[in-house]
This record gives C-alpha cells, structure tokens and sequence, in this order.
C-alpha cells in the first residue's frame, strides 16, 4: 500500500491520490560597496505514483549575476521513473535527462539509462532509497584548457535518496549522484541537494536548500545556498 496522509497536512500518495505537483522559488541577493549579486532558482516537477509505476518529471532553471555580469545560467531537465518499487524492496528504474549549463561549461549534455534500486527504509515518516545503473551520455562542451568538443561516454550512476519528517512540520530530505565515466575515472559528475522545509500548510513550504555540483571534465563546480517558498499539491 502507499504512504497514507499525515498530520498538520504533509502529504503522501495514497490509494486514492496519485499526482503530486511542486514549484518553488528561491534565491539570494547581495549588495555591498563592493557591488551586487542574486542568484534565482525556480523549480517545476510533476509526479504520478500508482501500484505499480511512478513517473517523475523535474525542470530547474538557475540565473544569477555578479556587477551586471552573467555568473550561472544552467537549466536541467528529467524524466525517471519507477516500477514495483512501491510494492517491494528491489525494484527497476529508467531515467533521461537533459542540461545546459554556463557555470560548469556544458553546451548540451543528454543522459539515458536504467538500473535497480532498493528501499533501504520505507516508512511514512522517513525514507532511504539506493539504486545503481549505467547512464550512456552525450556531451558537448564549451572550449575550456581541460576540455572541449563533443564526445560519448558510459557512466556508473549511484544514487542516494533520503527524506525524513520530524513531528510532521519539518521536511529534510535529500539527493545525491556519483557518475564516474567507465573509461576514465578522472571524468566524473557530482550532484549533491539538500532541503530543509517548514511547513506552513497543506501546500505552502518556507524551503532553504543546498546544490553542490561538480563537472571534473572541465574542472568546474558550483555551490547554491537558497531561501525560498515551495508549492506542493496532491491530487
């Protein structure tokens, strides 16, 4: 069976609710003598979760500047989903996946694969999921010292996912990617995001999030500490 509702209105799937749709919006601003910044994040994901399959799409779009300067402009783009993993503790997944990003120097990069997962812990109020496949990619790249062009690779994709609710008001949840190329291990991707939520109401979130992502092939990395809002609706 699904998860069932909570109290103080954090919501589940349950057997008679099957979609869920979030957007938040966060970012930063700084301004000193020195100049100004702001960095905004916008997120948009939609999921479906029945008996047997759930179907997860997610699209973040980050923009900021520094003194008028562009500094990130990187937009990312999923669609993953699952079977049997709410049914038992092994189960199989698919993912494909699109970014660009200015920040870690890719023009164009596309993902496609599968692998197996496992429920590490599945409760209502807490979650650790485990899964591992090969994602085939390709990648096109800005001209860089390191790296540039386009080139095709496999990948090892290992995956950590957590969620945990604290007396029904707060959310932490969480997760995080190694990708190492499986002919060069110099060539590796790191995704790290953690969220920290306080609920408000039934669909109205206070979010603090952190984005750690790292791209070895052209030396680069970003790191995102955000403030905002989260919409979330069950139906």
């Amino acid at each position: 069976m699904l998860y069932a509702v909570l109290e103080r209105g954090i919501l589940q799937f349950t057997d008679s609710t099957h979609y869920l749709m979030s957007l938040s919006a966060t970012g930063t601003f700084n301004r000193a003598t020195e100049g100004k910044s702001y960095v905004l994040n916008n997120a948009l994901g939609f999921e479906v979760s029945k008996k047997n399959v759930s179907l997860n799409s997610s699209n973040s779009w980050v923009y900021g500047e520094t003194n008028g300067q562009l500094s990130i402009n990187d937009f990312s783009s999923s669609l993953n989903f699952d079977v049997n993993r709410a049914l038992r503790t092994w189960y199989y997944w698919g993912l494909a996946s699109y970014t660009t990003s200015y920040s870690l120097k890719i023009n164009n990069q596309f993902q496609l694969g599968g692998g197996m997962g496992v429920n590490a812990i599945r409760k209502p109020n807490a979650e650790l999921v485990i899964s591992d496949g090969i994602l085939f990619e390709s990648s096109n790249l800005y001209q860089t010292a390191e790296a540039a062009g386009t080139y095709i690779t496999a990948r090892n994709s290992l995956r950590v996912k957590y969620r945990w609710v604290i007396a029904n008001i707060v959310v932490i949840d969480g997760m995080h990617f190694w990708q190492p190329s499986l002919t060069s291990l110099s060539n590796y991707i790191v995704r790290s995001a953690n969220n920290l939520s306080i609920t408000l109401n039934k669909w109205l979130s206070l979010t603090t999030s952190v984005v750690y992502n790292r791209y070895n092939q052209t030396n680069r990395e970003n790191l995102l500490i955000n403030f905002g809002l989260t919409f979330q609706k069950y139906f």
